[in-house]
Order: structure tokens, then C-alpha cells, then sequence
């Protein structure tokens, strides 16, 4: 049976000290309450004593929030602790996490102490904690740089003292994780009480292994690990709330988290945007390219199995969906794949040559979009089944619209009437009796191309046939042509149509 890892999201606390990505009150309410929806067990929601603002922030979130413990950070001071307590008195589950620097620089440089003061300090600030609230975490700030059995004597007197979590920050970033692995290890085995607290990891992205060196604590023992949305915080940032989870739910490891990670792109999105601070495109698990596939070995494998070249399903994060970017990379099977989603189904000898001026153009652009396709294959198509010969509507309130439609259809011209609920909807019903086709209609898009009571609207339609989609595109002045332009552009490009020249009536 797999054992509970323990999230502790400190967003609110550690996150909000990047600059110019402080929030107000009512904003860590908000994601506060969606932190609780994604499933994280302790919401760090300030520290109290810094300014009016994290005290407000401390208690309004203690009371907008119901399952997650809410935490309140604190140094080892008497007056800290007393306003961490005053703020989480309508917490329904409180922590106070109260801690100070273990390693020789902290001790020497920071404090001026000794060692053997600095662990009085510790304990005396972990009872005093214990005065007010049951549970206290206690932070042993730089323990990656701190000597081994110094560390161990710190953790042990400080559960001793009530300590029921215990923090072991690589506070600078410095850890490789082989060695942090073997720092939670020593820990575990030397420290007489451990089975009385949960050892917690809280690790730093100087050097880029905040991620790496948290999943080394937990498979060496630690059972918490503290994280940011975003891997956002101090410096390079924190450990990635996105990546424990994933990595957890992705291997095959004996743990498990009550991360819904179908919410995380969400919260994700709101994070970065309530705090100003965009998403680098390559992060991973939530960055835009993170699902994006532009090497055309990568895309091919990718279209004959999605698990070649994707680990995680988008959907599993809540991600929009997989992408195939065009650009002078790509092969002929992503070039296929974009021209079928755009309702074009080329043979082979017309997509190799349809390929040779797609790269001509890749090699002109950044990357290739659906209008370049359009215009690339308009001129490879053959000859229309189908053209306009004359559009006619009568329609307002409170007669139905009546279209009358002529068109070539396979050479001979027909004309057809219909009325419907609206003049678009007359008309397609008109070109339907036409055609003697069954279609289905999927989607029906306006856009404007520029501004004024003159614009001329781009209109897109995807219809369905035969388990295939196929879209269709047409522009003008007049929404209601556009939208026949639209509609027989897309029916154009469906090769029974192409067939049906003995079902043509006159």
C-alpha cells in the first residue's frame, strides 16, 4: 500500500517574495480557495509579524478555507509567535512553523552564536509555540550546507520539545541530490525520535535541483514536501507544486498525493496572471510547449502513438490539448495531419508536392498557421464541383426567410428553394436539396477582418461526412455570402460530391 505524501503549498508565502508579485488580501483568498480544490494538504498563507497585510491575509484565509491546514511562519522570537497564534484563531486546523539557521554560516555569521545556542533558541521557541497550538513545524533554515550530526542534534531536541514536523530546507539551492538523499537518510537513522515528527523537505532552484533533491528526500524518508504553483519564490524559485505531483502519479513509486491534477493548468493560468510573473514556454508540465511536438521525427511517432514522445496525457493536468507545430522541421505526416483538420485529404503524389512548397514557405516563417495552408493549397485543388450561379433571400419579421439557390453543380445548373429559421440557414437548406448529400454541419465561426460598419467578416464552417471533418472558409462584405462562400468551399472539398454528377437533377 503506498504511503501519503504530504503537500505544503507556501505560494502565499514563499512564492508572494519573488518582487512585484505581491498580492492583496482578497487575491490569496482566491487562490487560496482553489488550492484547497486541487487537494493540498497545508496552505502556507503568510508570515504574520512582516506586515499588517500577511496578518489580514493569515486570518482571512484561515477563515475561507476549510480542510487544508493553515500555516503562519515565524522566526524564533517570542513576539513573532504571539502574532502567528492571534492570526490563526479561526483556523480550523492551524500550524505555527517557527525555525532558524542550522549551518556554520547562519550560526557564525547571521546569529553571532554558537551552536549550542542556537539549539536553546530552537526549543525554547518550539515550546512556547506549543503553548498556543498543538501543531508546530520547526524549519532548520540552510540545513543543506549544516553539518550532518549538528543537524541531527538540532531535529532531535526540537521534536523533543513538541515539534511535530521538522523542515530540512536546502535553503540556498547548494544540495546535489545524492547528497540530500543521504542528508534525510542520516536523519532518519541517527535521530532517536524521528518516528515522532514528519520530515519535511523545502528545497530551492539555485542550481536548478529543487525538484530533483525533494523526490530524493521523499524516497529516502521524508513524508512532506513544500512547494510553490509555478515553482515561483525566492531567487531561482522553489520546488514545483506541478512536478512532485507528476512525477509521483507518472512512476511507478509507493506513494501517492491528494493532488487533483486535472486542476493544475487552471490554477497554474491563475497564478501566473494574478501575479504577473509568466510561464517560461519550455516549464515543464504547465509551459505552453510542454505538449508541443515541431521536430518532424517527433511528430510523426507522435501521430502513430501519442505515448512515443508524451509521458502525461495534456488532460491529465487539465492542459488545453497536444500540438502539432509547423515549421521547416516537420515532416509530411504533421503537413497531413493539419491539412485533414482543415478538411483537405491530398493523395500522395499531391501531398509530396503540396510538401516541397510547404518547406519553401517554413523556411520564409517562424511557423506555419492555417491561413498559410489555405493559400498553399487553394491552388492545388482541382477544378470546383460546385460554383455559385446566383443567391436570392427574403426574410424579417414575422415571415420565415425563403432562399432561392442556383448553382453548378458538376456542370449543370439547378436551382433549388428553402425556407429556414434565419437567411443563412435558408440558404444551406436550399443548397442541401441541391447536393442530396448528408452532411452534418459541426461548427459555424465569424470573425471580423478589420474595423467599421463596412468590414468584411471571414467566415469558417466545419462540416462533417463519412467520419471525416472538413472546413471551409470565405469572406465578404455581406455575412450572409460569406456564409455561402463558406459552406461551398468546405462542400468542395468532399470527394463524394466529386461522384455524384449522376444524382445532379436539372
Amino acid at each position: 500500500m503506498s504511503e501519503k505524501i504530504h503537500i505544503f503549498d507556501t505560494t502565499l508565502r514563499d512564492g508572494e517574495q519573488v518582487p512585484g508579485c505581491q498580492l492583496d488580501t482578497s487575491e490569496k483568498v482566491i487562490i487560496a480557495r482553489q488550492l484547497e480544490l486541487l487537494g493540498v494538504d497545508v496552505i502556507e498563507a503568510g508570515f504574520p509579524i512582516s506586515s499588517p497585510g500577511d496578518f489580514r491575509s493569515v486570518v482571512e484565509i484561515s477563515k475561507a478555507v476549510t480542510h487544508p491546514i493553515i500555516c503562519a511562519l515565524t522566526r524564533s522570537v517570542q513576539k513573532d509567535i504571539d502574532v502567528a497564534a492571534e492570526a490563526l484563531k479561526y483556523a480550523k486546523r492551524g500550524r505555527i512553523h517557527t525555525g532558524i539557521g542550522v549551518s556554520d554560516y547562519h550560526v557564525k555569521y547571521k546569529f553571532n552564536a554558537t551552536r549550542e545556542e542556537i539549539i536553546e533558541r530552537a526549543v525554547a521557541a518550539v515550546k512556547y509555540a506549543r503553548n498556543y497550538i498543538d501543531d508546530v513545524e520547526f524549519f532548520a533554515e540552510d540545513a543543506g550546507r549544516a553539518d550532518n550530526v549538528y543537524l541531527a542534534q538540532v531535529v532531535e531536541a526540537v521534536i523533543a520539545a513538541g515539534a511535530t514536523v521538522v523542515n530540512i530546507p536546502d535553503t540556498t539551492g547548494y544540495c546535489l541530490p545524492a547528497d540530500y538523499a543521504a542528508k534525510i537518510r542520516f536523519l532518519k537513522e541517527n535521530v532517536s525520535n524521528i518516528d515522532q515528527a514528519i520530515i519535511s523537505v523545502h528545497c530551492h532552484n539555485d542550481l536548478g535541483m529543487a525538484t530533483a533533491n525533494s523526490i530524493a528526500g521523499i524516497q529516502n524518508g521524508a513524508r512532506q514536501v513544500e512547494v510553490t504553483m509555478n515553482g515561483i519564490g525566492e531567487r531561482a524559485g522553489n520546488t514545483s507544486l506541478e512536478e512532485v505531483a507528476m512525477i509521483i502519479k507518472t512512476h511507478d513509486m509507493p506513494f501517492h498525493t491528494d493532488i487533483q491534477s486535472n486542476k493544475i493548468y487552471h490554477l497554474s493560468q491563475m497564478v501566473s496572471r494574478m501575479m504577473n510573473m509568466p510561464i517560461q514556454p519550455n516549464k515543464a508540465i504547465v509551459g505552453r510547449n510542454a505538449y508541443a511536438h515541431s521536430s518532424g521525427i517527433h511528430q510523426d511517432g507522435f501521430l502513430k502513438n501519442r505515448e512515443n514522445y508524451e509521458i502525461i496525457a495534456p488532460e491529465d493536468v487539465g492542459f488545453p490539448d497536444s500540438s502539432i507545430i509547423l515549421t521547416a522541421r516537420s515532416g509530411k505526416a504533421a503537413l497531413r495531419h493539419h491539412l485533414e483538420r482543415l478538411g483537405y485529404y491530398p493523395e500522395q503524389k499531391v501531398l509530396v508536392e503540396v510538401y516541397e512548397r510547404f518547406l519553401v514557405m517554413a523556411d520564409a516563417k517562424k511557423d506555419v498557421c492555417d491561413e498559410d495552408l489555405i493559400e498553399l493549397m487553394e491552388g492545388t485543388e482541382q477544378e470546383s464541383v460546385i460554383d455559385i450561379l446566383h443567391v436570392q433571400v427574403v426574410c424579417g419579421q414575422p415571415i420565415h426567410a425563403v432562399a432561392t439557390v442556383e448553382l453548378l453543380y458538376n456542370g449543370i445548373a439547378i436551382r433549388e428553394s428553402a425556407t429556414g429559421n434565419g437567411p443563412i440557414n435558408a440558404i444551406i437548406k436550399a443548397i442541401d436539396k441541391i447536393i442530396n448529400e448528408k452532411v452534418g454541419f459541426e461548427e459555424f465561426l465569424v470573425q471580423s477582418m478589420s474595423k467599421g460598419s463596412d468590414d468584411a467578416g471571414r467566415i469558417q464552417v466545419a462540416l462533417s461526412h463519412e467520419g471525416k471533418n472538413y472546413q471551409g472558409f470565405g469572406v465578404d462584405e455581406d455575412v450572409v455570402m460569406g456564409s455561402v462562400k463558406a459552406y461551398v468551399n468546405a462542400l468542395n472539398k468532399i470527394p463524394a460530391l466529386k461522384r455524384n454528377k449522376q444524382t445532379a437533377r436539372a
